[in-house]
Formats: structure tokens, C-alpha cells, sequence
């Protein structure tokens, strides 16, 4: 445009100048033409933008965030993985083929269709459980989203478990409550009444027995509704142990058990704490040498409340220690069934003291005997030392 002003005004400078009006239009027109055969030729810049690039981009910082772990796949390769997948699979598996980070059956089919989902066992340890799906993001990306079942296969199988043992321990005292309420009733049996006397005794001690194991199922039901209250009552243990192992010495007698208890203020449920003691040294009694005493303390450590109960019984095999806090679980299902266990104490037990944010420990020597021990935290201010009370309850 400038060259074509430019063109013009020499043109009419040079008519304006005296010179020939042919000359300056001649010379004006070959100017023109010169702008326009030698015009530069427009330029359209072309930029090739890496789309494939700026998408994949998007999506790493799009699943990054998530908090279930998430796979990009380019193709069969995984082009990314967020910090939950890297944590789980490994950082190794960026670049992998899909096939390969995933080695199970199962995954790989799903990797063969464009979408679905699959139920993968063993992916990240062996009784791990992954829902895995896939979603296809265009014909090049797609997603790998994994989701943990691990946690609720487990929660449901420890109910199962549970309704099966709760269903097999209150069968077996009613089955025996009914059989000889059968035979009492039967016309026909012509039972003395020394016998009648020891079958009435029986179906009373299995209904106290089922009375015990139904106690002990809605305690424990109702300590897991309350697991994750915190506790709020101030509640001296060293008193409260004091107390119960009174109580015990009046019942069976002062050789059966010993207490050394410190004052020890912790914050707690009264009725809990209450009951975690008494289960402790009724186990304890029941399994321990009728000749020694069970040893009840309550000591202060630095900011822990420590509370433990020894026997001197014949001890347990280390095998059994991890499971001894199981529901219904029991070293020895004749002996305990006779002492009138359920097999729940120690379950409540530790519920008790998860719920109190506290530590259970239990120790134990072959012929020697058996410590329990619970640590609770000392409420602030109440670690001043003061003279343990010594009592053979």
C-alpha cells in the first residue's frame, strides 16, 4: 500500500516538476508494475501444535489429585500414573506395557476391550482384591482406574466368620439345655432323683453360660458403635484396681490375688475400664496355679498409665499370642469352655483400649505363666509420684 502512495507522488512531483505529462505517467505505471510483480508473496505461518502432547499433559495433571490410583494408557503403554498408582504399582511402571504392570488374566482382557471392568485378585499382594476399569478417552488414550475391595472383602468375611462362631457357640448350650429338658419332661424316663438333681444343675449352668455369651456379644457390639468416641471422664485406675481386686479377695479369698495400685488419672469410660480389669483377672484366675496369687498393679511410666495382671499358670505357646484377641478364639476350646468362657474376653479387651487410644501387650512363658498389660495415657498434670498402696486386696 505504502509503495503504491509512494509510486503516485512521484508521479505528480514530476508533472508539478515541468516534466511531460507521457514521462510521468509512463514512469508512474512502471512503478506500479514493479510493486506488483515483485510483491512479496503472504506468508502463513503454520504452527504444528502437539496436540497428542498437550492432551496427555492435561491428563497427568488431571488424575494426579485423585486418591484412588489412576493409570493413562497410550495404547498399551502407560503413558502416567498419579501418586496413588506409583505408590501401589511402583514408579517403574511409567512407560511399561500395561500387559506387563498388571500381570493377571483377568486385567489383560479387560486391556483388549475398549471399556469395562474386572475383578482382580492378588494385584498388589496376596489377598489383595482390585475392582479395575477401564474407560476409553479417544482412539490413542484411555484410563485405568483401580479401586481397593481389599478392606471390605475382609470386613465381610470377618462377618461371616463371626454370625458362624456367635451361631456354633449359642447352639451347643442350647442343644444341651434342650436335650435334657427332653429327657427331664419325658414321662417315660423314669430318672431318679439324684440324676434329675445333677440335669437340672446342668441346664443351669449352660443357661448362665448362654447368658455369659450373649452379655458378652451386646458389650461388644456396643463398644464398637462407641469406638470412636473419645472417653471423657477423669478416672483414677490405680483407685478403680484397688477396688475390684477387694472385691475378689471377699469372694475367693486373699491368696488368690494381689494388688499393687498408684494413683493414676487417665480419661476414660468408668464402665469400660470396669470391665476390662474384671475380665483380665477373672482370665487370670481361671488359668493361673490355685496355690499362687495373680498379681493385679497399677504403676506410673513417665506419661502412661500402666495397668498389667500376671498369672503363674502354665503359660502360652507363642503361636497363639497374635490370635488370642481374636473373636471366639481360644487355646484350648475344652478347658475354656468348662471354665465358662466365650472366647470374647480379650476381644473386649482390646476394643476397650483401642477406643481409649491405648496398648495392649501380652507376654508370655511356657510354665511360667502370663502378663497382660495396658497403657494408657496419664492425663496432664497427674504424673506426681506418691506412695503405691500394697494390698492383698
Amino acid at each position: 500500500m505504502w509503495g503504491t502512495i509512494v509510486a503516485l507522488s512521484v508521479g505528480i512531483g514530476m508533472i508539478l516538476a515541468g516534466a511531460g505529462l507521457a514521462i510521468s505517467i509512463g514512469v508512474t505505471t512502471v512503478w506500479l508494475a514493479s510493486l506488483w510483480l515483485y510483491r512479496p508473496e503472504t506468508v502463513v505461518e503454520v504452527r504444528h501444535t502437539e496436540d497428542a502432547a498437550l492432551s496427555r499433559q492435561a491428563m497427568i495433571q488431571l488424575i494426579e489429585p485423585f486418591g484412588v490410583p489412576v493409570l493413562m494408557l497410550d495404547g498399551q503403554r502407560i503413558a502416567a500414573a498419579n501418586a496413588a498408582a506409583r505408590d501401589e504399582l511402583g514408579r517403574h511402571i511409567i512407560g511399561q506395557d500395561a500387559r506387563v504392570a498388571l500381570r493377571h488374566p483377568e486385567a489383560i482382557t479387560l486391556l483388549e476391550a475398549p471399556e469395562g471392568s474386572v475383578t482382580v485378585r492378588g494385584l498388589t499382594g496376596p489377598r489383595s482384591i482390585w475392582q479395575v476399569r477401564r474407560v476409553a478417552v479417544d482412539d490413542r488414550f484411555s484410563l485405568i482406574e483401580l479401586v481397593d475391595r481389599t478392606a471390605e472383602a475382609d470386613i465381610s468375611r470377618a462377618h461371616t466368620d463371626f454370625v458362624a462362631n456367635a451361631s456354633h457357640e449359642l447352639r451347643t448350650p442350647l442343644a444341651s439345655i434342650i436335650g435334657y429338658i427332653e429327657t427331664l419332661a419325658d414321662p417315660d424316663a423314669r430318672i431318679d432323683a439324684a440324676t434329675s438333681a445333677r440335669f437340672h444343675a446342668t441346664v443351669l449352668r449352660e443357661a448362665k453360660r448362654l447368658q455369659h455369651l450373649v452379655e458378652d456379644l451386646m458389650s461388644l457390639s456396643r463398644i464398637e458403635a462407641e469406638k470412636h468416641d473419645l472417653p471423657r471422664d477423669h478416672i483414677d485406675l490405680g483407685q478403680m484396681a484397688a477396688s475390684i481386686g477387694g472385691e475378689v479377695a471377699a469372694t475367693l479369698g486373699e491368696s488368690r490375688i494381689t494388688v499393687e495400685a498408684e494413683d493414676a488419672l487417665v480419661q476414660g469410660d468408668r464402665q469400660q475400664l470396669d470391665q476390662v480389669i474384671r475380665n483380665l483377672v477373672d482370665n487370670s484366675i481361671k488359668y493361673s496355679d490355685p496355690s499362687r496369687a495373680v498379681e493385679l498393679r497399677v504403676t506410673r511410666v513417665g506419661r502412661e498409665a500402666v495397668l498389667s495382671v500376671t498369672d503363674h499358670g502354665e503359660g502360652i505357646h507363642p503361636d497363639h499370642i497374635p490370635h488370642l484377641t481374636r473373636r471366639f478364639y481360644r487355646t484350648d476350646p475344652g478347658r475354656s469352655r468348662a471354665a465358662g468362657g466365650t472366647g470374647l474376653g480379650l476381644a473386649i479387651v482390646k476394643h476397650i483400649v483401642e477406643r481409649h487410644r491405648g496398648r495392649l501387650d501380652i507376654a508370655s512363658r511356657l510354665g511360667i505363666g502370663t502378663t497382660v498389660t495396658i497403657r494408657l495415657g496419664l492425663i496432664a498434670g497427674s504424673q506426681a509420684p506418691v506412695q503405691p498402696v500394697r494390698a492383698s486386696a
